[in-house]
């Protein structure tokens, strides 16, 4: 008897876990303290857990790759999935903070591997905090790309310094993406997508993709497409609002 035919959570159709079975609280504070294991420098980053067949041991002398893909606050993985096809020469991986989400995005990508040998073996996910811990999991420079998909609006006031996205944390993003590394952000929620594209307007070392480089930048296409979050505004014909910026050099 195959596993999956004993185990409830996984799909017999599909071989992918169910949704249901990993559902959490919409919505986490990032500020408040949560107990897991957390890399005292990226050095500490263990590869051999998240790419196994690419990093058969956790050996830092032979690593030819390096994690160039964040998507912060990765829900199920519906973006990653998409990524990791797409670029499949590229490391990724998704950080979320709700403990079920991330164990359905770990059995997600374990099926498919299972599926689809050879596939999705650069694409891994790890529960952190990104907004306390981006500086443990990346070098200076290290990634191209970071996402921030239709982020908690965190609507009152108050709650403002929760966003994922604000000046302060800028600092940190812009530290380790390196010059042309591009931020993509999306949500459906218009005053947070104004406050994300003035945060990112008004950061000396941000500088907003033209029309013409939105329309050839085969990430942009999946902003929207890709994940639970972007499909249910689809499907509620709503709107969103993205700005998508390229980490500049600073002036000399």
């Amino acid at each position: 008897m195959l596993e999956h035919d004993a185990n409830p959570t996984i799909s017999k159709s599909t071989g992918l876990p169910r949704k249901r079975f990993y559902r959490a609280r919409a919505h986490s504070n990032p500020l408040s303290d949560s107990h897991f294991p957390i890399p005292i420098c990226p050095s500490e980053v263990d590869y051999s857990l998240h790419y196994p067949q690419l990093f058969p041991s956790n050996d830092q002398l032979h690593r030819s790759k390096k994690i160039e893909f964040a998507d912060i606050g990765c829900g199920f993985g519906g973006l990653l999935i998409s990524l990791s096809t797409l670029f499949p020469e590229t490391l990724m991986i998704g950080m979320e903070l709700r403990d079920k989400v991330t164990e359905y995005v770990k059995e997600r990508i374990l099926a498919l591997r299972v599926a689809n040998p050879g596939q999705y073996q650069n694409v891994s996910v790890v529960r952190t905090n990104s907004m306390k811990y981006i500086p443990n999991y990346f070098e200076k420079a290290q990634l191209s790309k970071m996402f921030f998909l239709f982020p908690d609006p965190h609507f009152k006031e108050k709650n403002h310094r929760r966003r994922v996205i604000s000046p302060h944390l800028l600092d940190e993003y812009a530290y380790t993406l390196r010059a042309g590394g591009i931020i993509y952000t999306i949500t459906d929620v218009e005053e947070l997508g104004e406050w994300m594209k003035s945060c990112l307007e008004n950061h000396p070392l941000f500088e907003a993709l033209t029309a013409e480089e939105l329309e050839v930048d085969p990430a942009v296409k999946l902003l929207s497409s890709a994940t639970e979050e972007g499909q249910k505004v689809a499907r509620n014909e709503g709107q969103t609002f993205q700005a998508v910026y390229r980490r500049i050099s600073a002036a000399p």
